[in-house]
């Protein structure tokens, strides 16, 4: 296709784009057709499917501290087992190839590999928070300066000081890691869900010493990824292709992560801590705010370095903060861009995973101070951003929102939130039982251009913040000497059908150009909760997962 378009000579002039009168296909609910299979697994099409003639199985013992290396290994046990096929040492860990998967698991769990930790992260997850929280009282570099927000800070009547820190999150995908590579005709086929061909593409043509052209990538369908498929370095190509050159075989090798290895195995969400001040004077107004963001940078030494980091800022560890529209006229934002042995990833809607709980729950006590009602309080910062005011107008109708105390043992919190150019507002209804949050309904608006398909944006809003509430209510990654505790779904528990609220989702009308669906609704969902917290205990969580905190 891509050839046949270059052969093309392009009009003069721009094509005339049909009118919405004349739409055929967009703006009407078509369900996908492969959600039945997708969900019944019918098809056998992911990748941890794939089953090529002759197709070895790898399992890899990797360091259980990042950036240690193998220096010895114990063979005797894992010989043993039958249908081994070989083990190998490299430059990532040592590897237990054999005909099946089991086998492979088995071989690989018996063997005693000694690692050198000298250039390894050795500190744990509380030893990195404490020194955050150092760095988060010193001064950083700014992105964004307007007007002077120390003198807002010194005229206030008031400030309000919040604390915030975000633990390490795993993408927690159902299908495990997993890639297949054959080695033939002097590059590599490999089949596996790949959400970024380009890059891994270029790296296993880099590896190889091959022109991209002899690296072929057949993409399968993912069993979730939320961008744990899309490192910038694809450092799995490089295990597979080291696999198997130490293999000199021609024959497919499928390299398997287990739940443990994916889970353990890095690329996380990073650990993000906040520190904001918010003057306000006597009627509540604000008159400063300074905002102080520590963490590590995703792009840092990758490909997309040189267009999304700018004069040391990561945009990914600002958006959502850097880029707010709210009407605050002093206001001064200051990013520490540290550096720790765990490698970070974007997670599911990147950086707005902890901005938009910052900058929502913040405005929350903004308005608790002045002692407005937290939806009027938005309308009043928001101006003549008609986007977003349609967005928290149409969820405060869908709501019938009188407050954040609904009554009878129910609360409400609401948060309002831009990501990828989509505009989402959310209000949560919860109650507190035996000391957990319970969600029982959520509202949702979302104004994301053109509705191409309404039916698959529902499910994307409805899908986006079942996510982002399971890692608000439960998760967080805890990491001792180096290495991470949880292993698997007993540690790091997902949300439950039982924890699944009542999703109500509205589409506003809209001519502007269509945007992402299939993230946004994930960051308004955390602060709309803890906003909700807030108003039902007098207390605003700061540290999620709210099952580490204890509520009363």
């Amino acid at each position: 296709v891509a050839e046949a378009a270059a052969a093309l000579t392009p009009p003069a002039a721009a094509p005339a784009l049909k009118a919405p009168a004349d739409w055929r296909y967009i703006g009407k609910r078509f369900p996908r057709v492969d959600a039945p299979l997708k969900t019944t697994g019918a098809v056998g099409a992911f990748g941890i499917d794939v089953d090529l003639p002759g197709m070895l199985t790898a399992v890899m013992a990797r360091p259980p501290k990042f950036g240690a290396k193998p220096t010895t290994v114990d063979q005797a046990e894992a010989r043993k087992v039958d249908g081994l096929v070989d083990i190998v040492t490299t430059p990532y860990g040592v590897a237990a190839v054999a005909e099946k998967t089991w086998p492979a698991i088995k071989a690989r769990d018996l063997l005693v590999v000694g690692w050198d930790d000298i250039q390894a992260e050795t500190r744990g997850d509380a030893d990195i928070l404490a020194e955050y929280q150092t760095l988060a009282d010193t001064p950083g570099a700014v992105f964004r300066d307007d007007g002077d927000a120390e003198t807002g800070l010194k005229d206030a009547a008031r400030v309000i000081d919040i604390d915030y820190a975000f633990p390490y999150l795993a993408h927690a995908a159902l299908e495990p890691f997993n890639l297949t590579v054959q080695l033939k005709d002097g590059g590599a086929e490999f089949w596996f869900g790949s959400q970024i061909q380009t890059v891994d593409q270029g790296v296993a043509a880099s590896i190889l010493g091959v022109a991209p052209d002899k690296v072929a990538i057949n993409t399968t369908w993912a069993g979730g990824s939320f961008g744990r498929r899309t490192t910038p370095t694809a450092p799995y190509m490089a295990e597979a292709i080291a696999v198997a050159q130490a293999l000199k075989t021609d024959r497919p090798v499928k390299l398997l992560w287990t739940r443990e290895d994916d889970m353990r195995g890095g690329w996380y969400r990073p650990m993000y801590v906040h520190k904001v001040a918010i003057g306000v004077d006597a009627d509540g107004a604000v008159t400063g705010w300074r905002h102080r963001i520590v963490g590590q940078s995703i792009l840092a030494g990758t490909p997309f370095e040189s267009f999304l980091v700018h004069d040391g800022i990561d945009d990914t560890s600002v958006e959502g903060v850097k880029d707010h529209a709210y009407a605050i006229p002093n206001f001064r934002g200051e990013l520490h861009t540290t550096q720790v042995g765990v490698p970070p990833l974007w997670w599911r809607a990147v950086g707005h995973t902890h901005t938009a709980y910052v900058m929502e729950t913040a405005i929350d006590q903004a308005a608790a101070a002045a002692g407005v009602d937290p939806v009027a309080y938005r309308r009043g910062l928001i101006g003549d951003d008609d986007r977003r005011r349609g967005v928290l107008d149409a969820v405060a109708e869908m709501a019938a929102w009188s407050g954040p105390d609904a009554g009878e043992g129910r609360f409400r919190g609401v948060a309002l939130h831009k990501s990828f150019n989509t505009y989402v507002a959310q209000i949560a209804e919860i109650s507190i039982e035996d000391g957990a949050v319970k969600v029982h309904d959520v509202w949702c608006a979302v104004d994301c251009g053109v509705a191409v398909n309404p039916d698959n944006i529902a499910a994307q809003m409805e899908g986006g913040l079942g996510y982002g509430l399971g890692a608000i209510l439960r998760n967080r990654l805890t990491i001792v000497d180096g290495a991470v505790e949880e292993g698997n779904f007993d540690a790091y528990e997902p949300l439950l059908m039982s924890d699944m609220p009542r999703v109500h989702v509205a589409i506003i009308p809209s001519a502007e150009a269509p945007t992402g669906v299939g993230e946004p609704g994930t960051p308004p969902i955390g602060p709309a909760v803890a906003n909700a917290v807030f108003a039902a205990t007098g207390t605003l969580p700061t540290t999620p997962p709210f099952s580490s905190i204890g509520l009363a």
